[in-house]
């Protein structure tokens, strides 16, 4: 195999390993939704979107109904409570759409065990179609969350531009420059995979944890190799926490998925306006990867977060709201003065679009 097939997303493997195979997470040791959450979701409860394989998406929103729309996608074994201090400030001028990442949070599990980016890039569009019709949108996305807005790119380039106005990529990097820092540790893992698949599926739903509290050794690793030497601790339980809970399926089917895709070439099919966010203090994806990552995008733009590591968002909200918000203004508002706006159905158990369901067929 080619040394450099690793996936854009290589250093979020780094980052699942250290705050969740080491935390204990291979079992899945409570349902997320006993953790308790740090801050409260998005109000509007609009139901599951049946994506296009029957997996169903849960979907909050906040927001004016008829304003541009910003989707937000959260990364590996987290879920749509990592922006918990972002919506509530786009939401005062924006129609904020969250999501949980198939067999996350509060979706469903992966129909027919499908894990795969490819398929959660389907799931952001099923979002899209079902919620944003004929309406421009940005789409932010935070690790795993920002491979699926590339493996969408890969699969539906037609939606970049005419529906989908602009992408913010947080915490994501160019695989070339991962490799090196990753290589050996993808090299170590691939051949091990099968059977960690089937220890994993051998243990799923017993309690077993690895580590007692998020208070223990799993805090201090998600600390060292997530979070920015000012994160608090509050933050920090709370992403342990959920990486314990995430469904074993996630980490043993999802992780060769990351190891192993190759999105480069999706890269230059994002032929829209994008920032790519990046904390100073990221060791998952380190501030040079997002340097090789925006530059490759045909209309990339690097932006820096001071004094934040691989969650900036929850580290130093007021600055990715900031950044998040000027992205959004220049490229919706304009957008959206030069379209009709047609009113987004808000009834709940809304199915993909047309187009996901033929797709699936």
């Amino acid at each position: 195999m080619n040394r450099r097939t690793a996936a854009v997303s290589a250093g979020v493997v780094a980052g699942a390993l250290a705050a969740g195979v080491i935390g204990g997470a291979l079992v899945r040791r409570r349902h997320p939704r006993d953790v308790e959450p740090l801050g409260p979701p998005p109000p509007e409860d609009l139901g599951p979107v049946e994506s296009f394989d029957g997996t169903q998406i849960a979907v909050r929103a906040a927001g004016d109904p008829e304003a541009p729309v910003v989707l937000l996608a959260h990364g590996f074994s987290l879920d749509m409570s990592s922006w918990w201090a972002v919506w509530p400030e786009l939401a005062k001028e924006f129609r904020v759409i969250a999501l949980d990442l198939r067999s996350h949070g509060a979706s469903g599990r992966a129909a027919h065990g499908d894990l795969s980016l490819r398929a959660m890039g389907r799931d952001l569009a099923a979002v899209l179609e079902t919620f944003a019709p004929e309406r421009h949108a940005v789409v932010v996305g935070h690790s795993m969350g920002a491979v699926a807005i590339l493996a969408l790119a890969e699969q539906r380039p037609e939606l970049f531009g005419p529906r989908i106005a602009g992408v913010a990529l947080i915490g994501a990097a160019s695989s070339d420059l991962l490799w090196g820092a990753m290589g050996s540790v993808t090299e170590l893992l691939r051949p091990r995979l099968g059977s960690l698949q089937a220890a994993a599926r051998r243990v799923d739903g017993l309690r077993r944890a690895v580590l007692a509290s998020p208070t223990g050794l799993s805090g201090v690793v998600a600390r060292v190799t997530q979070f920015g030497p000012n994160a608090p601790k509050d933050v920090v339980d709370h992403v342990v926490a959920l990486a314990q809970s995430t469904a074993s399926e996630v980490w043993t089917d999802a992780l060769p998925e990351l190891m192993e895709m190759d999105l480069r070439h999706a890269v230059p099919r994002v032929r829209v306006p994008a920032i790519v966010l990046v904390g100073e203090h990221d060791r998952v994806t380190p501030p040079a990867g997002a340097v090789a990552l925006s530059g490759a995008l045909p209309e990339g733009r690097l932006v820096m977060i001071p004094d934040a590591g691989h969650i900036p968002m929850l580290e130093r909200p007021e600055a990715v709201v900031r950044e998040l918000r000027g992205f959004a203004h220049a490229v919706l508002l304009p957008a959206a003065r030069s379209r009709p706006r047609r009113r987004a159905p808000r009834g709940p158990k809304a199915k993909g679009s047309k187009d996901e369901r033929e797709a699936a067929g």
